[in-house]
């Protein structure tokens, strides 16, 4: 790999969409255009520095010095940090108008690597400008606190889905976060490419790979998710509240029949 020198932006882990389409229709609206004023914002008031990096490139990795934050203009990041036995985690996911490194501001260091899963563009901005250009931008103070807020409901409700979701409500749940996510974005949502291996979302969601390629098998068979003939890694959601619905039932057993 190749290392380089908001809002709430990113629906919780377990969100459910809404019962009606139109409600999620304007809440995915509101966001979007939620993500879109805040970028304009950071590049009014901060001038960030810009850059295109491709899937495999770390923009900082766990020990370096912290002095930049990160925000997200578009693709996908994972944060990935090492557990005391050597082994990898990933421990989050990133989304346009995300932001990337406020963990490190506490110890002045990083505590993961952030890789790109994908072609993506990168903002940059040194932290003690972005500090100086709050007390001139209320409203990107606001941003901030916002966005950090995000990041903290978005980790504990993930927390939530792996320690108390079995394990095909919890692949489910991870889709349903994922096709959220995007339709927050104004993306496609109903098809898309995962952008992680089967392996990494059981790393993810605390589950083996074999357990990941059987409950996405399952889910399949009962129609709730469909694969692309030509790539597994293409999702296709036939019945968004369907899959919704299945989430929400906590106390399902943890097979399909």
């Amino acid at each position: 790999m190749q290392t380089l020198a908001t809002t709430r932006t990113t629906p919780a882990f377990n969100a459910r969409p809404a019962a009606v389409v139109g409600s999620r229709e304007v809440a995915r609206n509101s966001t979007g255009q939620r993500i879109a004023e805040a970028l304009q914002l950071i590049a009014t008031a901060l001038e960030p520095k810009r850059r295109i990096v491709h899937a495999g490139d770390v923009i900082y990795r766990a020990g370096d010095r912290f002095e930049h934050l990160h925000i997200l203009n578009s693709g996908f990041f994972k944060l990935v940090s090492l557990s005391s036995d050597g082994r990898e985690q990933v421990v989050g996911l990133r989304f346009r108008g995300d932001w990337l490194g406020f963990s490190a501001i506490s110890h002045g260091v990083y505590g993961c690597d952030a890789i790109a899963l994908d072609t993506a563009e990168v903002w940059t901005v040194r932290y003690d400008a972005l500090l100086q250009a709050c007390i001139t931008h209320p409203a990107l103070m606001a941003i901030v606190h916002e966005a950090m807020s995000n990041e903290i409901l978005r980790d504990r409700d993930s927390l939530m889905t792996i320690c108390t979701l079995p394990a095909d409500a919890r692949v489910a749940a991870f889709l349903h976060y994922w096709a959220e996510s995007l339709s927050a974005r104004g993306l496609r949502a109903d098809q898309f490419s995962l952008r992680l291996t089967r392996a990494e979302i059981g790393n993810y969601l605390g589950l083996t790979l074999e357990t990941v390629s059987r409950v996405l098998s399952r889910l399949a068979r009962a129609e709730l998710i469909a694969f692309n003939e030509k790539s597994r890694r293409d999702i296709c959601i036939p019945d968004f509240p369907a899959l919704a619905a299945y989430v929400e039932r906590r106390d399902a057993p943890a097979g399909l029949h």
